[in-house]
């Protein structure tokens, strides 16, 4: 089982549960720190002492193998199971390399030490400091809160008034300096997943190219390393989404505390002082009490926030009335009185502030007038499931087909905020949606596109339904293929008739632009990754639902793929039938149709082998796309009224970074390509990017690769070169000539 989520609305309860899921990551944190400083001083051992080689090998290649990678969430993806089991991979190649002795280490210290060293200075010592000064916080605001409210109500009003202000100011601060350090703590957690395994990566490659002796070992181990390697660049493609979710949730729990609680099977929880009486000495003790509507019943339990530990067993009684404390009956203030049934006499609490006592209070049907602390309803969407929509939806979609199918970045690049409004305006009047000619070139492709995720994202739900998300994410984390789309499958089918039938719509138009993802770069995982968010937003904004897009774009991308089984054929009973058309992991989710040039890439990324000058060029051709612009708005757009959330600029987009791959020099220049084509001269050949062979006949081979003796192919769109001895088929668009 991983490390829990921390949700951020956890750090105004600050509950001991929470503290206790705290200091799991935060014993998680200290396992890493110390890990990494084993790991590092091992490393230098390796790089000063070669008589003692063998040793070091071996130690090291333990430490890997001991050390187990902590993910946050219920389930992991493929890739983060690849990068999980990476240490034992590697410590597996340093055991079978330990007989070769003599070894030389160049530039071991650059590769592998100073990353790791920066890892944990920048990142994990961030952390240590975040805990100390929330810590220091916590301590602060503990003891002005016991000050505050040990104040006599018989003060004058300006003091309790200036004494109020204080507690809040510092409530406040402690509120903000949680948060941040939740935030600190996940994202640490996070970021280990590529910043650590990322070095030790790259420390095992220079191994493999400066010895001779692990020259056939290497062969062997590319396969794997071509695996992770696309692994950690999606896992960090990922990161980088989920961060900026997380980030602008932990924004809006700062603005608004009170709407972004979460919902708890407890009627109202919290901190209450109870008075004790011992012997004519009345004394005040602090309980973390949980109150249940349904049994009335009431747990208390003795809990130190300074310490973070439990002190004592629980307590719990079942409530029969509460009644507010008149101010001038009792020194404390915030004060109400509650009978139990199965505990003899009265006990006298105190809340922390008046808001809070008027809480308990309601919660408890005491003597207080109840409020609706309800957000104010939202108004109802003017986007439904009828027939104007679905006659908007195949407008557009016929449009699209017909116009823009081929461009780049289509559903990622957003269009602009007032030309979509407009589009959206003119297609749902009924007095204009006659008029509108999505011939014109009044309206972009990127214009239509963003007006079709936008009006999903009005209906008054996700597509796919509240009701089925849940179901769609756990088939999803199931383990088996085949299993994932059967359960899929038998979900799809217990939708509203018209929801499936939009679906079934959507899905369609989405499998032809992914037959076309080498015009337009949007393969299934990358439309995956815009649709996710939408088709299965969450009920509930909260770190753990953020977690959960990486398998929402999952069950899009299976949709995709499967749409013609899913949608056509009845799901049957027992897990559904033989179809093995989803045997491959779920990055590789285009590859289970027929190989061909035009199934590149499965993932596209710059190599960090170029020179300064490749890496310009690169950085020219990339598509760098924004994916908070769209996945943000994808939860919190539901009327209208609200189209003024979209993003606004022709220089946004939608998703994750996209790399285009240049064209070879044979494409660009069309003389090269004539003079190419007829005499056919033998050359070198550097990849682009990574790529893995589906047949004998191709080559597998990561970004930076140099082939030799590089001709054209009679297939089309294929090279033929020579890697390690072994000549095969190269896609024409993954390589330039140097």
């Amino acid at each position: 089982m991983g490390l829990p989520a921390l949700e951020f609305s956890d750090c105004y309860l600050d509950s001991p549960q929470f503290r206790e899921r705290l200091k799991s990551h935060e014993m998680e944190l200290e396992k890493t720190n110390k890990f990494i400083k084993e790991l590092i001083k091992d490393g230098k051992a390796l790089i000063q002492a070669l008589k003692n080689l063998s040793t070091a090998k071996r130690k090291f290649a333990e430490s890997l193998n001991e050390f187990k990678f902590q993910c946050i969430g219920d389930a992991e993806t493929d890739d983060e199971i690849c990068i999980a089991k990476s240490l034992q991979e590697f410590a597996g190649v340093l055991q079978n390399l330990e007989d070769e002795r003599t070894r030389m280490i160049e530039n071991a210290n650059d590769v592998l030490i100073l990353p790791l060293e920066r890892f944990r200075k920048e990142q994990i010592a961030a952390a240590k400091e975040a805990k100390k000064k929330y810590d220091k916080e916590t301590e602060k605001y503990c003891t002005v809160l016991e000050k505050h409210l040990s104040l006599s109500a018989k003060k004058k009003e300006a003091h309790l008034h200036e004494a109020d202000n204080q507690v809040d100011h510092v409530r406040q601060h402690f509120y903000e300096v949680s948060l941040e350090y939740v935030f600190k703590v996940q994202e640490v957690q996070e970021r280990k997943m590529f910043d650590f395994v990322e070095p030790l990566l790259a420390f095992l490659q220079g191994l493999f190219t400066y010895y001779h002796h692990g020259y056939e070992l290497a062969k062997d181990f590319n396969h794997f390393k071509t695996d992770l390697t696309i692994s950690i660049q999606n896992t960090r493609n990922r990161f980088g989404s989920t961060r900026s979710e997380v980030e602008c949730l932990m924004k809006k729990m700062k603005e608004n505390p009170h709407e972004h609680k979460s919902i708890s099977p407890h009627t109202m929880q919290g901190y209450l002082f109870v008075q004790e009486k011992r012997s004519f000495v009345s004394t005040w003790v602090k309980y973390y009490c949980s109150y249940h509507r349904e049994p009335k019943r009431m747990t208390l339990m003795l809990f130190d926030q300074k310490s973070g530990g439990k002190i004592g067993d629980e307590e719990s009684f079942t409530l029969k009335s509460c009644t507010r404390r008149k101010t001038d009956s009792i020194e404390k203030r915030f004060c109400f009185d509650i009978e139990a049934v199965d505990r003899p006499g009265v006990i006298t609490m105190q809340a922390l502030s008046e808001e809070d006592r008027r809480l308990w209070m309601e919660a408890m049907d005491g003597r207080e007038p109840v409020y609706n602390l309800n957000r104010d309803s939202q108004n109802e969407a003017m986007a439904q499931l009828d027939v104007i929509g679905f006659n908007i939806v195949t407008k557009f979609i016929y449009a699209v087909e017909t116009r823009g199918i081929d461009e780049q970045g289509l559903y990622r690049i957003v269009g602009v905020n007032s030309r979509v409004q407009k589009l959206l305006g003119l297609a749902m009047d009924p007095k204009t949606c006659a008029d509108v000619e999505l011939d014109s070139t009044e309206w972009e492709i990127k214009t239509i596109t963003s007006a079709i995720k936008h009006y999903l994202r009005m209906l008054p739900g996700p597509l796919m339904t509240y009701q089925y998300q849940r179901n769609f994410i756990k088939a999803a984390k199931l383990d088996n293929p085949e299993a994932r789309v059967a359960e899929i499958h038998s979900i799809v089918h217990r939708l509203p008739e018209k929801n499936r039938q939009m679906l079934e719509l959507l899905m369609k138009h989405l499998a032809k632009v992914a037959s076309h993802h080498q015009q337009n770069l949007m393969t299934v995982a990358n439309l995956g990754v815009v649709f996710g968010p939408t088709l299965l937003r969450p009920q509930e904004e909260t770190v753990a639902a953020i977690m959960d897009i990486k398998f929402q774009n999952i069950v899009v991308e299976i949709l995709i793929e499967n749409h013609e089984r899913i949608f056509k054929d009845m799901p049957v009973s027992g897990g559904g039938q033989g179809n093995t058309q989803l045997n491959l992991p779920r990055r590789r989710s285009a590859d289970s149709k027929a190989p061909s040039c035009s199934e590149r890439p499965l993932t596209l990324f710059p190599t960090p082998t170029f020179s300064e000058k490749d890496k310009a060029v690169e950085k020219r051709n990339s598509v760098v796309v924004n994916s908070s612009a769209d996945s943000v708005n994808c939860n919190s757009t539901h009327n209208w009224t609200q189209l003024n959330s979209l993003p606004t600029g022709d220089g946004d987009h939608d998703g994750l970074q996209l790399a285009k791959p240049s064209q070879p020099n044979s494409l660009q220049n069309p003389k090269v390509r004539s003079s190419t084509s007829t005499s056919t001269p033998l050359r070198k050949a550097r990849a682009l990017y990574a790529c893995k062979a589906e047949h004998d006949s191709e080559l597998s081979f990561i970004a930076g690769t140099i082939f030799d003796n590089v001709h054209r192919s009679r297939e089309p769109g294929w090279l033929e070169g020579t890697l390690d001895g072994k000549t095969g088929l190269i896609p024409e668009n993954y390589v330039e000539f140097v």
